[in-house]
C-alpha cells in the first residue's frame, strides 16, 4: 500500500507539474503576445513622429492603468511636439515676413541710387537708417524672446517700491507722450515692495506704454494705474484708444501677431513686443492678461506681481 501511494503521489505529482507548467507556457505566450501588439503601436507611432508625423497616435491597449497612462502620455507628448513643429514653422514665416519689408526698402533704394534715379541725400540715407534700425529691433526683440522663453534671461527680483517702476516707465515715456498729444497719467494706490528685477519690468510696463501710445489718437489719454490686490500688486495700463475685438484677445501675446484693424505694421511694431512682456512677467511667478470692451473702446492690460515677502 505506501508503495502503491508512493507510485500514486509521485504520478500526480508529475502530471500536475505537467500541466502547471504547460499552463503557465500557455498564459506567458498569451500575454507576451499581447503585450506585443499593445507596444507594437506604440513602437509605430514613435517612427512616426520621429519621421515629423505629428498626428500619430496610440489607442488605449485596455491592460490596465499603467499601459492606460502610458498611451495618454504619448499621445500629449506628440500633440505637443506637433504644437512646438507648427509654432515654429509659422514663426519663421512671420520672420521671414517682417524682414522682408525693410530688405526690399534698402534694395530698392540702393538700386535708385546705383541708377542715378535718387541721390545718396539725408532723406535718402534717412530711409536706409530707418529701415536698417527695424532690422536691428527685429533681431533683438526676438533674442529677447527666444531667451527669455528658455529660461535664459538674467534676472534679479528684489523687493522694490512700486511707485518707483510706475514713475521710472512714466518719467521715460513722457516725452513720446508730449510729441503725440496723447495724456499720460499715472495713480499709485500701494507702496508695499514688490519683489521685482527693476530693469526687466521697467521693460514690461515701457512696452506696455508704448504699445498704448501706438493706438491711443491725440488728446486721448493713457492711464498707468498701481494697486494692490491680495497677495499681488497689479499694474494696469488702460487706453482711450483703437480697442481690441473680442477674437483677437485670447492670441494678442502670440509672437508676431497683430489684429489688422488696429495691431498693424503702419503702427511701428515688430509684433512681438507683447510676448516679451509675458515672457518676463511669467519669469518673475506673475501673470499679464488683457481686456476690451470693443473696436475704439480702448484696452486695459493687467499685470501682476508677487507681493515681497517682509
Amino acid at each position: 500500500m505506501e508503495e502503491a501511494f508512493a507510485s500514486a503521489l509521485l504520478v500526480s505529482l508529475s502530471v500536475a507539474l505537467l500541466a502547471a507548467v504547460t499552463a503557465a507556457l500557455g498564459v506567458s505566450w498569451y500575454f507576451s503576445r499581447r503585450v506585443q501588439r499593445s507596444i507594437s503601436p506604440v513602437t509605430a507611432a514613435a517612427s512616426q513622429v520621429a519621421a515629423g508625423r505629428y498626428d500619430a497616435r496610440v489607442p488605449d491597449p485596455g491592460l490596465g492603468g499603467e499601459f492606460a497612462s502610458l498611451t495618454r502620455t504619448f499621445n500629449a507628448l506628440a500633440e505637443r511636439l506637433g504644437a512646438v513643429e507648427t509654432t515654429r514653422r509659422k514663426m519663421l514665416a512671420d520672420l521671414a515676413h517682417e524682414m522682408r519689408t525693410p530688405l526690399a526698402t534698402i534694395d530698392a533704394h540702393l538700386e535708385a541710387v546705383e541708377d542715378g534715379v535718387r541721390e545718396l541725400d539725408e532723406t535718402t540715407l534717412g530711409v536706409l537708417r530707418a529701415s536698417t534700425r527695424r532690422l536691428r529691433r527685429l533681431a533683438e526683440d526676438v533674442s529677447a524672446i527666444s531667451h527669455a522663453e528658455e529660461g535664459r534671461l538674467d534676472i534679479d527680483p528684489q523687493p522694490v517700491d512700486p511707485a518707483s517702476l510706475v514713475e521710472g516707465a512714466a518719467g521715460a515715456a513722457r516725452g513720446r507722450y508730449a510729441s503725440k498729444g496723447v495724456r499720460l497719467e499715472t495713480s499709485i494706490h500701494t507702496h508695499d515692495p514688490v519683489l521685482a528685477d527693476t530693469d526687466r519690468i521697467g521693460q514690461v510696463l515701457t512696452n506696455l506704454l508704448d504699445n498704448a501710445l501706438r493706438h491711443t489718437p491725440p488728446e486721448g489719454t493713457v492711464t498707468l494705474t498701481c494697486s494692490r490686490i491680495d497677495r499681488w500688486v497689479q499694474y494696469t495700463v488702460a487706453d482711450t484708444g483703437a480697442g481690441i475685438a473680442g477674437e483677437h484677445l485670447g492670441r494678442l501675446f502670440d509672437r508676431f501677431y497683430r489684429v489688422d484693424t488696429a495691431r498693424d505694421r503702419n503702427h511701428g511694431g515688430s509684433g512681438i513686443g507683447l510676448s516679451i512682456a509675458k515672457a518676463l512677467v511669467e519669469a518673475h511667478g506673475g501673470s499679464i492678461s488683457v481686456d476690451s470692451s470693443g473696436v475704439d473702446r480702448g484696452a486695459t492690460f493687467t499685470v501682476r506681481l508677487p507681493v515681497a515677502n517682509t
